[in-house]
C-alpha cells in the first residue's frame, strides 16, 4: 500500500499544478524545464588536480625570476664588455704612443752615446790658437783641361 499512496500523492501534485496558474505553482526543474541541453558544469577539482596547478604555478614564478635575472645579468655584461673594449682601445693607443717614445727615447741615447765617445777620445777640440792667411790677389783664374783621346779613355779596360 505504500507505492499506492505514493503515486496517488505524486497524481494528486500534477492535478493541483494543471489546474492553477504558472504564478501560483512554481515550474519543477525535473519535469518542466524550459530549455533542455547538455550544458558545461563545473567539475569539482580532485587534489590532484590542485596540486598539478599549485606546482605549475610555482614554476611559472621561478621561470619568471630567472628571466628577470636573466636579462639583468645580460645588460650588466654588456656594460662591462663595452668597458672592457674600451679599455683594450686605450691600451691600444698606449702602447703606439709607447713605441714612439721609446724610438725617440733611443735615437736620443745614441747621440749621448756618440758624444760621449768624443769625449772620451777627445776627438773634436776647439783650436788653441788661429791662424790667419792672407788671399791671393788673383782675379782671373785660368782653368785648365786636358785634352782626352780616345786611346786614353780606354786605358782602364785591358786585361778585361
Amino acid at each position: 500500500m505504500n507505492l499506492n499512496s505514493a503515486r496517488v500523492k505524486i497524481e494528486e501534485q500534477e492535478l493541483l499544478y494543471k489546474q492553477t496558474g504558472y504564478v501560483s505553482n512554481p515550474v519543477k526543474e525535473e519535469e518542466n524545464s524550459v530549455i533542455e541541453a547538455d550544458f558545461y558544469q563545473v567539475k569539482p577539482m580532485t587534489i590532484r588536480e590542485m596540486v598539478t596547478r599549485k606546482i605549475n604555478k610555482s614554476l611559472c614564478f621561478c621561470l619568471g625570476i630567472t628571466i628577470a635575472v636573466t636579462f639583468v645579468s645580460y645588460y650588466l655584461a654588456m656594460n662591462y664588455e663595452a668597458k672592457l673594449n674600451k679599455l683594450d682601445n686605450e691600451i691600444v693607443r698606449l702602447n703606439v704612443e709607447n713605441q714612439d717614445l721609446q724610438a725617440e727615447l733611443d735615437r736620443f741615447k745614441s747621440f749621448n752615446n756618440v758624444d760621449n765617445k768624443i769625449g772620451e777620445f777627445n776627438i773634436l777640440q776647439k783650436a788653441n790658437k788661429v791662424i790667419e792667411v792672407t788671399a791671393l790677389n788673383s782675379t782671373a783664374k785660368e782653368l785648365s783641361h786636358p785634352v782626352k783621346t780616345a786611346s786614353s779613355n780606354f786605358n782602364w779596360a785591358i786585361g778585361y
